[in-house]
């Protein structure tokens, strides 16, 4: 079937040749006034990007995602492994919300949220056009011989591309470790711990990679977040859309030329002057429809708003629109399917903020010891052995912990020089425990215990454990 000619963009991505080779993307310096709120929403959220590691709310850490011992903080609340399930109801209300986002305006969390276009956009980019030049000095610099000019400028961008690499690199291990920990690393010295300097060595290598050389095709080949445009993007989405209604006319797009009646010849208000092609970060033509390449970054409104200003023509050329709108001049509504989306966020985070309240700071787990039974003891006494584990997730050391029986008459004996101990701040503390109880209190030969758990006076937690005795007779 052959591909109508203005379909064949559709046959590979636009960041490569005719021959599979990379199409490298020369963007011409944004500018206008979506650019300079993206500056703005950038800026803030790279201070809360650098800063989230090192913000302590009751001494935890905003955000961590400690992979390796499974502990996460988000927003300043601990998730242990035992809380791994709301951790995950946590991740799945995420990824709602962005679909919800996606379905209701696009892909813009892409253009004005993501740490990857923030990064390149807002950081990298700026200083390769403060030090290469704008689109056509890049294109220029590139294709010169190597003189002392390039040379130049090549060893101070990259030098640049690297120190900010490895500033990221740290931030990013301060999410994985925790601040504490890598400021420690750092204070001592990174010779010290060679086993966290390799991998900050491959981090700052893999963000300069990316930054320097891979950079758009981030967003195009490896992030899967664009593909779900397809299956979440409807014609009531609002998107980066062009209007192509009032932009092409009877008679097609036609080159400005002045004085001239273009409405009175057809043709539409595209003067088709390519500079939301020249600004595009990942070098798409808007006017081709939607497209996966798109990140709704905006570069293309502020410049196509600027022709239009420039020759007298309305601006909105190029504007957020759903594509009911620019057909059937329909505004946006909220659609069934984005109040499916909201009812289940509001189910999952009342679930999540119902469960999150029945969770304990202090959890007890008592467990028979491995093969053990019972013992027979002096005066009728039958004993168990057990081991437990009592994790803190408070920032505060809980002091003088005891175990005592609901019920049931007996003894809890830890094995250990006293009875009570101290369990540490964001840490554990397990052992072995005995219970002891008269054979008379006994059921027969499994009888289920409750066991309380005490820091001096105050109850913090219960479990409960099987005790085996006697077997009884009748």
């Amino acid at each position: 079937m052959e591909i109508p000619e203005n379909e064949s963009f559709r046959d590979s991505i636009g960041t490569l040749t005719e021959d599979g080779k990379r199409a490298w993307v020369y963007p011409k310096k944004p500018s206008g006034k979506f650019y300079e709120y993206r500056k703005i929403v950038s800026y803030v959220l790279l201070l809360f990007l650098i800063g989230a590691p090192f913000i302590k709310i009751n001494g935890n850490q905003f955000l961590m995602f400690n992979i390796l011992e499974r502990r996460f903080n988000i927003f300043g609340f601990p998730f242990w492994p035992q809380d791994f399930h709301l951790f995950v109801i946590s991740m799945i209300i995420g990824v709602i919300f962005i679909a919800l986002f996606t379905v209701s305006f696009g892909r813009i969390f892409c253009g004005w949220i993501c740490p990857q276009t923030i990064f390149l956009e807002m950081v990298f980019r700026r200083f390769e056009y403060w030090i290469d030049g704008d689109r056509n000095k890049q294109r220029k610099l590139d294709n010169q011989a190597w003189n002392a000019e390039k040379i130049r400028k090549r060893l101070l961008k990259w030098s640049i591309f690297l120190i900010i690499s490895f500033i990221i690199a740290n931030v990013f291990l301060a999410y994985l470790i925790g601040s504490d920990k890598l400021l420690q690393y750092v204070t001592e010295g990174p010779l010290e711990h060679t086993g966290t300097l390799f991998p900050l060595i491959i981090f700052t290598a893999v963000f300069y990679f990316v930054f320097a050389w891979f950079r758009e095709q981030v967003c195009i080949i490896a992030c899967p977040y664009g593909r779900l445009q397809g299956v979440l993007l409807d014609d009531k989405s609002i998107i980066v859309a062009y209007d192509h209604k009032r932009g092409e006319g009877e008679n097609g797009r036609k080159k400005f030329r002045k004085d001239e009646d273009r409405e009175a010849l057809g043709h539409g208000d595209c003067i088709d002057c390519l500079q939301c092609v020249h600004v595009c970060p990942t070098g798409i033509d808007i006017r081709n429809g939607t497209q996966l390449e798109c990140v709704n970054c905006t570069a293309c409104i502020d410049e196509c708003d600027h022709i239009m200003e420039s020759i007298n023509l309305p601006k909105g050329l190029i504007r957020y629109a759903s594509e009911d709108e620019i057909e059937k001049k329909e505004k946006f509504t909220v659609t069934p399917r984005m109040k499916g989306y909201i009812a289940v966020l509001i189910i999952l985070t009342g679930v999540l903020m119902g469960m999150m309240s029945l969770r304990n700071d202090v959890e007890a787990t008592v467990l028979r010891l491995p093969g053990q039974l019972y013992e027979h003891k002096e005066g009728n006494i039958i004993s168990n052995v057990f081991t437990y584990k009592l994790i803190n997730k408070t920032t505060k050391t809980i002091e003088n912990v005891s175990f005592k029986l609901r019920k049931y008459k007996g003894e809890v004996i830890l094995v250990s020089n006293s009875n009570t101990f101290i369990v540490p701040e964001q840490g554990l503390a397990e052992g072995t425990l005995f219970i002891e109880i008269d054979k008379k209190e006994l059921k027969g030969d499994k009888n289920k215990l409750m066991i309380e758990v005490y820091s001096g006076d105050e109850l913090i937690e219960t479990t409960t454990v099987n005790f085996l005795g006697p077997r009884s007779y009748h």
